[in-house]
């Protein structure tokens, strides 16, 4: 039976880590890390995460502003305060909730952002940065994901790593970051011709495609590890994940459960990017 990877505990054991640095910045330099989020109409998943995000500042001590914005708000009137957040000293991070309205575009408005205050890591060039290697922001649920494999004591490299799924906000990101650190790494989706073939060869395998318990035993290696992103809400209003933890459980080594594995370390890695942003204040006006 495979070892639980316990995201929760995890995500627990970092924030602490984030709050006493955030501690520590204020006491040497008077400087308390800033997130704003923006949200842009009334979608019930994205208020919840919003709140969430909040109360996760709360209790890390860190400032916050949550900017709730009319659907009808236009793309000019969001790139505004966009700017405006830009310009402000006591905001150090920027997230703006996604799905956003369908006559605003979501480029234009994460491209808006100025790359060291975007704390999602979704600006092209964080993401070009990521690409060659350097330091910049991290997408938040890839970042967790090769933290919770850290702690969890995968060694990643020179394991093949499947990833189903290739959004920009985790498949892409999650392949360059398990490159990084010298895995083989193949991502596969609704195209891809032989997907369970593929995926049963992983070490480690990711799903992250957006139907649930997509992924059965017969698509795991034995001994795999096993990394589900999903979030599913089934009729019975349930949640499950992209695998199907049950029937994938006893042939993998570890696995993530849903809830209570990836989702808590994407709030992690927001508090530790904004976190960082705010170090990085600190130098760049000498104090």
């Amino acid at each position: 039976m495979a070892q639980i990877i316990d995201g929760k505990k995890i995500a627990l054991q970092i924030r602490e880590g984030i709050k006493r640095k955030a501690l520590a910045l204020k006491d040497a330099y008077g400087i308390t890390p800033g997130l704003a989020v923006v949200l842009v109409g009334s979608d019930p998943a994205s208020e919840v995460y919003v709140r969430n995000k909040k109360n996760a500042c709360a209790m890390a001590g860190f400032y916050s502003q949550e900017i709730t914005l009319p659907s009808s708000t236009t793309e000019a009137e969001l790139l505004k305060r966009i700017v405006e957040l830009n310009s402000d000293n006591m905001i150090h991070g920027i997230l703006v909730q996604l799905p956003l309205p369908k006559h605003i575009s979501p480029e234009s408005i994460i491209e808006a952002i100025v790359p060291h205050k975007d704390v999602d890591g979704f600006h092209p060039y964080n993401i070009g940065r990521l690409f060659a290697g350097l330091p910049a922001p991290r997408a938040c649920t890839p970042a967790g994901i090769v933290e919770l494999l850290d702690q969890s004591g995968v060694d990643i490299a020179g394991k093949r790593a499947v990833i189903i799924g290739r959004s920009n906000i985790v498949g892409k990101p999650l392949s360059l970051m398990l490159l990084e650190r010298h895995a083989t790494v193949t991502i596969c989706h609704s195209r891809t011709v032989g997907l369970p073939a593929i995926a049963s060869q992983a070490d480690l395998l990711i799903a992250a495609i957006g139907k649930a318990n997509f992924v059965g035993a017969q698509m795991v290696k034995n001994g795999a590890v096993v990394v589900d992103v999903g979030v599913n809400r089934l009729a019975d209003g349930s949640l499950v994940g992209d695998v199907d933890f049950h029937a994938v459980s006893p042939c993998a080594a570890k696995i993530t459960p849903v809830p209570g594995g990836v989702g808590p370390m994407t709030i992690a890695m927001l508090l530790k990017n904004t976190l960082m942003a705010a170090e990085l204040a600190c130098l760049a006006r000498g104090v």
